[in-house]
């Protein structure tokens, strides 16, 4: 991830379209929300899961298809942006991994957790997740920097291919799973919402939306600062979330989970303000590791939270509606940040500081309405 923007910059000459990156990627994850959460509701949490891990497995070896076609196609004006086009779609087809893989594995997990250990399973699930992302992106820019992207493609498909084969060696835990239908396709026969995930898909979209300008801007941003290993500032952002993830599981299912929650946007609020204002590289880390602890506080809170006002029989299609917002927050953050720092870099700490602001103001409405009304949870079940 840390290496696209370079890549669509110097490879594709598109410097210009930074902001589909990743709003792409999260409008087919938005897409197949639609299918996902109704599909491990109905056929089983493992296919959907399976088909994910398919999808990330071939993606990198379809980047590195894409690069040699663009190759051959760059020469001629006509054709110079056969292969921007080609990126762009890849992007969204991408983007149906993480559509589908992460409602199915939180589905696969609710299901064999008892209720009153769902936050600490999931922030241990969280912790497997963010060693991957801390791990891929210093992998992803070591490789680039000492050899080349197609090689970062390449060991990116390998890796999701160790991932398919472990995933097939799970159990299906839905109760009398049947086989994948059209009708399952059919996004106006049958529910593609769950009405009681509404208030967490509300407080996720601030949070998501500053990971979408995250993901976006970081790369420039600590490019500037004078980082040769772009993903290494990753690192640190997901470690800091890894170790708050170990506690804050635990933490939601005795505290609960709106507590939680407040002081994760606030934590957003901190760290994204005072990386606004960085212009060292131990600034930035001091930001980035507050932000990280955010993210490991609000990410298994939000997917426990969910699970916890969902009917029982629509955990998935539950788990699929909040995560709609996720990629709503993401695509809008992307789009709005890279649009805005491409017409002007120096609106970078402006971004910065608009997304903090917005997760503040998030939390200090979550404050308001939990001190007044109490647990959500309550009154999602009274209707």
């Amino acid at each position: 991830m840390p290496e696209l923007p370079e890549y669509l910059t110097e490879e594709l000459n598109a410097g210009h379209l930074l902001g589909y990156i990743v709003g792409l990627f999260t409008l087919g994850a938005f897409v197949s929300r639609f299918f996902s959460g109704r599909i491990a509701d109905r056929a089983g949490r493992k296919v959907v899961m399976v088909f994910g891990t398919v999808v990330a497995a071939c993606a990198g070896f379809l980047y590195v298809g894409v690069g040699m076609l663009n190759e051959g196609w760059s020469g001629e004006s006509e054709t110079a942006m056969w292969g921007v086009w080609l990126f762009l779609i890849l992007r969204t087809v991408h983007g149906l991994s993480t559509g589908f893989r992460p409602t199915g594995t939180s589905a696969f997990l609710t299901d064999i957790i008892p209720k009153e250990r769902r936050g600490e399973a999931l922030g241990y699930l969280g912790v497997a997740g963010n060693a991957g992302m801390a791990g891929g992106p210093a992998l992803g820019s070591f490789i680039r920097v000492e050899y080349d992207y197609d090689e970062m493609f390449i060991v990116s498909s390998i890796l999701g291919i160790l991932a398919l084969l472990l995933t097939l060696k799970l159990p299906e835990t839905l109760t009398n799973p049947r086989k994948v239908t059209l009708d399952d396709l059919n996004i106006f026969e049958g529910g593609i919402f769950e009405s009681s995930a509404i208030p967490a898909a509300l407080v996720l979209l601030p949070i998501s939306f500053a990971f979408g300008v995250f993901l976006t801007i970081t790369p420039d941003f600590v490019d500037g600062l004078g980082y040769t290993y772009k993903g290494l500032f990753n690192t640190i952002i997901v470690v800091a979330s890894i170790s708050m993830r170990f506690v804050a599981g635990r933490a939601s299912d005795k505290y609960g989970r709106e507590p939680l929650l407040i002081i994760g946007g606030f934590l957003i609020l901190i760290g994204m303000g005072i990386m606004s204002i960085a212009e060292t590289k131990l600034v930035a880390a001091i930001g980035g590791v507050i932000y990280g602890l955010s993210a490991g506080i609000n990410m298994p809170t939000i997917f426990a939270w969910t699970a916890d006002i969902a009917p029982k029989n629509k955990i998935a299609l539950g788990l699929s509606t909040m995560l709609m917002a996720l990629e709503i927050g993401i695509g809008t953050g992307a789009m709005i940040s890279g649009s805005l720092f491409a017409e002007n870099p120096k609106y970078l700490s402006s971004i910065y500081l608009g997304s903090a602001l917005f997760a503040g103001v998030s939390a200090c409405i979550l404050w308001y309405v939990y001190s007044r009304f109490g647990k959500l949870e309550k009154i999602t079940k009274k209707g």
